[in-house]
């Protein structure tokens, strides 16, 4: 028996479908509006659209940029340098950017509503290996 679609295994969908469905899922279209332009059931659609999430996913945890390396990690505070009325800091309305920066690598930054320890010790955890220094 000939395999229908070389993408997706064991799948009544043909191949052309299914490129018509990344091609689709690259423009950031909704399922429904796909289903709609390749005439497929919505569920089909948000199928193959989970697939392709749980594949970016896993592709980015294995090229996560904080496994086993120095880090760094700092918060800023961006805003108007100085609000009336406000002393201290964190005065007014300014936005706080927590980052996690990899020696000679890459950044990830990511703004938090506060600069609790709580709050960057979960991203911490939720970003680094523990084998990170």
């Amino acid at each position: 028996m000939k395999q229908l679609n070389r993408y997706y295994r064991c799948a009544k969908i043909s191949e052309r479908k299914t490129r018509q469905i990344i091609k689709y899922f690259a423009l950031d279209l909704t399922a429904n509006k796909t289903a709609q332009l390749t005439a497929l059931a919505h569920q089909s659609v948000n199928r193959i659209y989970l697939k392709i999430r749980n594949r970016i996913a896993e592709e980015c945890e294995r090229a996560s940029p904080f496994r086993a390396c120095e880090i760094e990690v700092d918060e800023s505070d961006f805003g108007a340098r100085r609000v009336r009325g406000k002393r201290g800091r964190r005065a007014g309305s300014k936005t706080i950017v927590f980052s996690i920066y990899k020696r000679n690598g890459k950044v990830y930054t990511e703004i938090v509503p506060n600069a609790a320890q709580k709050t960057l010790q979960n991203i911490i955890r939720g970003r680094v290996s523990r084998s990170t220094r």
